[in-house]
């Protein structure tokens, strides 16, 4: 056997024996692993459904167009593209699209639990390329609107992202669209760690306050590492007067040939039936459980006497005593316990030495976890980190 898949076996069976609590893993089903790994990975088919640059994709075209049809049952969305390869390049074409180079924007903090597409400074072409502002939250880890607006109204930013990849809270899309309106931004949700809660309603959807979302397609919907850009009801109303082309194709434009070339049809194959998957009634019990889980879990860590910021969603953050994050997440790695080193709010670490750890309870939940399983794995958690 070829040292590569040999590899492969001890990475799977590793996965299989240990406690996954990275909020952002999961596992996919031998459906959209099928998928992924079939045939289409041969394919090239620059460009979109029907007007290709490479002869032979007639059934391709198929295939890219119903992942479409199904994503947008899905996200609940008027327009959707399939073809973004990650999450980032999915923001950076929404930032092509929306904002010229030097413009404002402005995303939650990295520190605060906001992603690094969204403005983080110096190091990243959304720092980098486009004048960033950035909020942060209080001292409980939670978004002070009313802070927020004034913010807002003295940066006065082209365009705002709410979303995050550490926040533990439930988002208030009608503020964050009251903000936007009050300096005439667009607004733009990151639904990436929480899309689950929102298609299913665990979580309140962003739909009828956003211009548009953008969404992995791993993470909790369980499909293959990808990424969705959806434009709203809302934000194709808000694009009147936009110029010659319409929001719908500016932003499938800035995919390709902006940012991309070919897209990866075994990716968006594998899109497809996994949208497939999260439409099915047995999805919204699984997202439902998500969060029941994770609240059993918050608090087992809060009775062993953690300081837990979390949680209304998927995810928490958990003090570990300062600069003791990366400590504590080896100590549970070596118990068999997956999770990651994380900032608190706040934090007086620094990122390469930060305070807390992230949990999630999506990669369990799929495994049957229920809030009992999750109780134990927080008792176990609380005495490590304790010790």
């Amino acid at each position: 056997m070829d040292k590569i898949f040999e590899l492969i076996e001890q990475e799977e069976k590793y996965q299989a024996e240990t406690v996954r609590l990275i909020p952002s893993e999961n596992f996919a089903s031998e459906a959209v692993r099928a998928a992924l790994g079939s045939g289409l990975t041969n394919k090239y088919a620059e460009g979109y459904p029907g007007k290709r640059y490479y002869q032979g994709n007639k059934i391709i075209d198929e295939i890219e167009n119903l992942a479409i049809e199904r994503g947008k049952k899905l996200f609940g969305v008027e327009h959707l593209n399939v073809q973004s390869y990650s999450g980032s390049p999915a923001n950076s074409a929404v930032l092509m699209a929306l904002v010229e180079p030097g413009e404002k924007i402005c995303g939650m903090k990295l520190s605060a639990g906001g992603h690094l597409t969204h403005g983080h400074p110096r190091i990243t072409f959304s720092g980098k390329y486009f004048d960033s502002a950035q909020y942060d939250v209080d001292s409980e880890g939670r978004i002070d609107y009313e802070q927020l607006v004034e913010f807002v109204k003295t940066e006065k930013p082209k365009l705002i992202f709410a979303g995050t990849t550490a926040y533990p809270w439930i988002l208030d899309w009608k503020k964050f669209r009251e903000i936007a309106d009050s300096v005439g931004a667009w607004l733009v949700a990151d639904i990436s760690h929480i899309s689950g809660l929102t298609v299913t309603g665990v979580h309140p959807s962003p739909n009828e306050y956003v211009d548009m979302v953008t969404s992995t397609t791993h993470k909790m919907l369980r499909g293959p590492r990808g990424a969705v850009i959806g434009v709203t009801k809302r934000g194709i109303s808000s694009a009147k007067g936009f110029g010659i082309l319409d929001l719908e194709k500016r932003i499938d434009r800035a995919v390709f040939p902006g940012l991309q070339g070919g897209p990866h049809m075994n990716t968006i194959a594998a899109m497809a039936v996994a949208f497939e998957e999260d439409i099915q009634p047995e999805y919204k019990n699984y997202t439902e459980q998500v969060a029941k889980n994770a609240k059993a879990l918050a608090e087992s860590l809060k009775s062993k006497g953690l300081r837990v910021y979390g949680t209304e969603n998927h995810l928490m953050i958990v003090d570990c005593g300062l600069e003791k994050g990366k400590e504590a997440a080896v100590k549970l790695e070596e118990a068999g316990i997956i999770v990651n080193a994380n900032t608190i709010p706040h934090d007086q670490g620094s990122p390469f030495r930060p305070s807390g750890i992230r949990l999630g309870t999506p990669a369990m939940t799929t495994k049957g976890w229920k809030e009992k399983e999750f109780e134990e794995v927080g008792k176990r958690i609380g005495a490590i980190i304790k010790n």
